[in-house]
């Protein structure tokens, strides 16, 4: 089905129920982006591609199939959406039976716990709210923090943490796994941790996610960072024109490496005045500090 949609975004709707439900709970709609080998690197919610009268339309038929289905406890509805506004078309995709790792941004804008909640109804209590008591708030963004290599088709990377600081401030959350000093395996997922930002508008939301990203180095293996960093700089991204095939028709930008930062300008600017003093035949350095890691972390 998703070859012969032009261009559909893909939509996820957080569906909770109680044990005996007369009706579902539904959350908001999302959105998402994929890269290579199709695993989510950034979630966002409200979705960019879904109007309000399309969310109705959306969250009704969520709530229709969980309730067909028999379905209690959490779980994720996910659609794919084509056309725009009020009158586009959206097509069922899957449902999984479970939070999915996008949920935080569900939370965000709705200051709920989906997690306790999960929990609560699984050991045959109630829903902690009620659908009229739900309200969306502001724009939330996670961003996927990959072990991985972008520039050689997404390659998972292994080898030790020897720097691993995580950022912090308002609107920052961060749920990882992995601290400075441990070793990174093969034999698992390379999702490192997620970066959860929220704000109260998608352009705040992006300038904080960008921000925070900035502060969060990694040294010892390649990371995705500066991929997220050039994604969410892009023009396409910025206003709102997403879809299943955006990294596809923008993956050569996206990987090209970025130009210097400002922290590097402001280094080399400092360095400047030195530059005669240092020997002509010092050796140049590298732009590519892996380059003389001697394997580590290849």
């Amino acid at each position: 089905m998703r070859g012969s949609l032009q261009r559909p975004a893909r939509s996820g709707i957080r569906l909770s129920s109680k044990p005996r439900p007369a009706a579902a709970e539904k959350g908001c709609a999302s959105s998402a982006l994929r890269q290579a080998p199709h695993q989510k690197i950034v979630e966002e919610s409200p979705s960019t591609a879904v109007s309000e009268g399309l969310r109705a339309r959306i969250c009704a038929a969520a709530v229709a199939a969980g309730l067909a289905a028999g379905y209690r406890n959490a779980g994720t509805v996910e659609f794919l959406v084509e056309g725009t506004g009020d009158a586009a078309r959206f097509y069922f995709l899957e449902m999984n039976t479970r939070l999915q790792v996008e949920h935080t941004v569900t939370e965000a804008v709705t200051g709920v716990d989906l997690v306790r909640a999960q929990f609560a109804v699984a050991a045959g209590g109630s829903l902690p709210w009620q659908q009229d008591s739900l309200t969306q708030r502001g724009h939330a963004i996670e961003c996927r923090i990959y072990a991985e290599d972008p520039a050689s088709d997404f390659v998972p990377q292994a080898g030790v943490l020897a720097v691993y600081r995580e950022p912090s401030g308002p609107g920052i959350r961060i749920d990882s796994g992995v601290s400075e000093g441990i070793a990174v395996g093969v034999h698992y997922d390379p999702l490192l941790a997620k970066l959860i930002v929220y704000a109260e508008s998608r352009e705040a939301a992006t300038a904080r996610a960008i921000a925070a990203l900035r502060e969060y180095p990694i040294l010892g293996i390649r990371t995705n960072i500066p991929f997220l960093l050039r994604l969410l700089a892009h023009p396409r991204f910025t206003d709102g024109g997403l879809h299943t095939g955006f990294l596809d028709d923008h993956m050569e930008s996206l990987i090209a490496p970025a130009g210097p930062t400002p922290e590097a300008l402001a280094a080399a600017a400092a360095a400047a005045p030195h530059a005669d003093a240092m020997p002509a035949s010092a050796p140049t350095s590298t732009p590519d500090p892996w380059a003389n890691l001697s394997g580590w972390g290849r």
